[in-house]
């Protein structure tokens, strides 16, 4: 089930929305609200997995409240000005709903987002941490360290200890993890470059061990 916040102030379109919602398999409705700081208050409270934001809020623009969130669900603009469309696809927005929508287009947005919502669920990888089981996306992953009986995994948001082998690692990581050293694996998402026998990864300088070079060079030829 798939938790909706709208995000509206004007009534009709308010109205109109929750309809939609409500006549959809596989989404909720947690709630709505008329301005920047409701909403914020409402997304702290209820996690929602998907917004529908106007982009004309009456204190800020959508948009700009929307960059100004720190942990963002999904979200679908709504609008009645197409010029911001091109910004709102630039955050990586699920969909951009032109004022006045039916429910055929509102449809359309929603099933992009169930597309999206599947393909998620191949990139999750389950580490284990002490006794902890933690779902982390493989696409955060920067690159994956050997320490002894452990590996540590280095992502965009934080380290994770698990115990384990890269050799184990090796056959189950998906085609665009490479490894690189007897110590390294790295995502090839996030290489920067290839200096003499070191990758540039995020911010790290990761050493390409003797066995690895051929692979690594092939990856820097045309």
């Amino acid at each position: 089930m798939i938790k909706c916040i709208i995000i509206e102030d004007e009534p009709l379109a308010r109205d109109l929305l929750t309809r939609y919602i409500q006549s959809t398999d596989g989404l909720q409705l947690l709630g709505s609200a008329e301005d920047a700081e409701e909403a914020r208050q409402q997304i702290n409270s209820n996690k929602p997995d998907l917004i529908f934001l106007d982009i004309k809020l009456p204190d800020i623009s959508g948009i700009n409240f929307y960059k100004s969130l720190i942990h963002k669900p999904k979200v679908i603009f709504t609008t009645a000005y197409s010029e911001f469309a091109v910004e709102g696809f630039e955050l990586e927005a699920v969909d951009y709903l032109l004022k006045p929508f039916g429910y055929e287009r509102f449809l359309a947005a929603v099933n992009k987002l169930k597309t999206q919502l599947e393909s998620d669920i191949d990139d999750i990888i389950i580490i284990k941490e002490d006794k902890k089981s933690y779902r982390v996306k493989l696409s955060s992953i920067l690159f994956i360290e050997s320490l002894g009986d452990y590996v540590k995994y280095h992502t965009h948001e934080k380290p994770y200890l698990a115990t384990d082998t890269l050799k184990s690692l090796a056959s189950s990581l998906p085609s665009n993890f490479l490894r690189i050293h007897k110590s390294y694996i790295v995502c090839l998402d996030h290489i920067e470059y290839l200096e003499g026998n070191r990758l540039k990864v995020n911010d790290q300088m990761l050493p390409v061990g003797y066995a690895y070079r051929e692979s690594v060079s092939r990856l820097f030829k045309k």
